[in-house]
């Protein structure tokens, strides 16, 4: 019954479909002429189907291997050039009614710490946050119907965006909470929200209901609709993502792909972001109890295939991920990092002790200050960008996606790059980040093509460098 611009789950993630898609892969993964013919096809930057990319996922060939990083390469130079937007999650409550076996927020979780951040407490955390130099966040919070309302969560996003200190905003405020009503998710777009993001975790409903026991998640349908809710609730710019480790990975792969078909075919709109999230150690659970975990290698592949099957869209890998994982992994198709991150709840403000009892989502792999991050992008020739101008200026949805999707977007984005990192090097940079960067920016800046809006920009930087703040193209 596959059919990607049906409404219901069943029809547009089809079991049987995801089934024969893998048998097709599996008896092609060597087939050299086809590989060919799907790499080809890639090179024309207009992505590829599920079970196009399912066969390159299949693929054993080390040189063909080679040939699908270069390429996601290359494609992700020509969409989004060599710019990584940063942001950090804040973990507004960690109380919730589900049964999640694979993660800590579990109700039954006799362990972990409960807390719930008071508006005074947020004022705290966004400060600290606001002086390490972020302006977008991603808020977090588990599913209570009691104690984390829709209306508690609209409420920490206005404190949120009133929120000024010394040279600090917070200009975009991503949200990532449990699937919920039209009626909530408009709401939300009055909030002002940016992208609204929701993992599906697995697209396996066998393995879904299994591991999401009970409370409203265990509504498989219902969390696999949400993305159609909340676009008919009038938010266009939707994350998707699933966490790689609980069931098999080429079956989630392509479930994914196919998300991603379905939201096109139905709304003439992909996802915004997908997010590659790894089931990592956490308290009270064991990675090793979930039988499905990949290699770094395996890891790689797959970003590099999202990257090649949907060009467009912006590619997440938060701190889960070590150092070294994401140093390889961002020049295949990565384009937003998370940096400095606290998985804990008032964790930027007050920084849990060892001896503290836990209130984290998961252990952090990568943590290093901002401004180590911010270096260390430099130092590899990236642009660490804290743009959020296209939301602002009306970019979003379909109005994004065509430029996006036309390579037009990066007249806009490397510009606001550029500043957004002046700004960053004028407030909050170590003195040798500083240098770095204002060499980086220098450099750039001879990479603007119209000359134009490089005279604009060059005005900007030097009024950025004399007090004034928030430019943008």
């Amino acid at each position: 019954m596959y059919n990607p611009k049906s409404l219901k789950a069943e029809e547009f993630i089809s079991d049987e479909e995801i089934r024969e898609t893998l048998a097709y892969a599996d008896a092609n993964k060597e087939n050299v002429e086809l590989i060919d013919q799907i790499l080809a096809k890639a090179k024309e930057c207009k992505g590829l189907t599920h079970r196009e990319a399912s066969v390159l996922l299949a693929c054993p060939i080390p040189e063909k291997i080679q040939e699908m990083y270069d390429l996601a390469a290359e494609i992700k130079k020509e969409f989004y050039g060599n710019r990584i937007v940063l942001f950090a999650p804040l973990y507004l409550s960690n109380y919730c009614v589900n049964g999640c076996v694979y993660c800590p927020y579990h109700k039954k979780n006799q362990h972990i710490a409960r807390k719930k951040l008071t508006q005074e407490e947020i004022v705290k955390e966004v400060t600290a946050l606001q002086d390490m130099g972020h302006k977008r966040l991603a808020i977090e919070a588990g599913e209570d119907p009691l104690n984390n309302p829709i209306e508690y969560i609209l409420e920490c996003i206005k404190t949120i965006y009133s929120i000024k200190h010394k040279n600090g905003a917070i200009r975009r405020v991503n949200v990532n909470i449990a699937a919920t009503t039209v009626e909530n998710y408009r709401k939300l777009k009055e909030a002002g929200i940016g992208t609204y993001i929701l993992f599906q975790e697995t697209y396996h409903k066998e393995s879904y209901e299994k591991l999401h026991p009970t409370g409203p998640k265990h509504n498989y349908a219902y969390h696999t609709e949400a993305m159609d809710r909340a676009m008919e609730g009038g938010i266009d710019d939707v994350g998707l993502g699933v966490l790689f480790g609980l069931e098999l990975y080429r079956y989630e792969f392509a479930g994914l792909l196919m998300h991603a078909e379905h939201l096109e075919a139905v709304h003439g709109v992909g996802p915004h972001t997908i997010s590659v999230p790894r089931i990592k150690h956490a308290d009270d659970i064991d990675p090793s109890a979930f039988d499905n975990s990949i290699s770094d290698d395996i890891f790689a592949k797959i970003c590099a295939l999202i990257r090649i099957s949907v060009p467009y869209t912006g590619m997440i890998i938060s701190t889960r991920e070590s150092q070294a994982v994401r140093e390889k992994v961002l020049p295949l198709g990565v384009s937003q990092i998370s940096g400095a991150s606290r998985t804990s709840v008032g964790g930027y403000d007050k920084p849990e002790t060892e001896d503290e009892v836990t209130s984290a989502q998961f252990d952090v792999s990568d943590q290093r200050t901002l401004d180590e991050i911010v270096n260390w992008l430099m130092n590899m020739g990236d642009i660490p960008s804290f743009c959020t101008a296209c939301y602002r200026a009306g970019r979003t949805g379909d109005r994004f996606m065509s430029l996006c999707k036309s390579k037009q977007i990066s007249n806009c984005c490397h510009p606001n790059a550029l500043m957004t990192l002046m700004e960053y090097l004028q407030d909050y940079a170590s003195p040798e980040t500083k240098k770095v960067g204002l060499e980086l920016i220098q450099n750039e800046l001879e990479n603007i093509p119209s000359e134009k809006v490089k005279r604009l920009t060059e005005e900007h930087l030097a009024d950025i460098v004399n007090g004034q703040r928030d430019f943008r193209f």
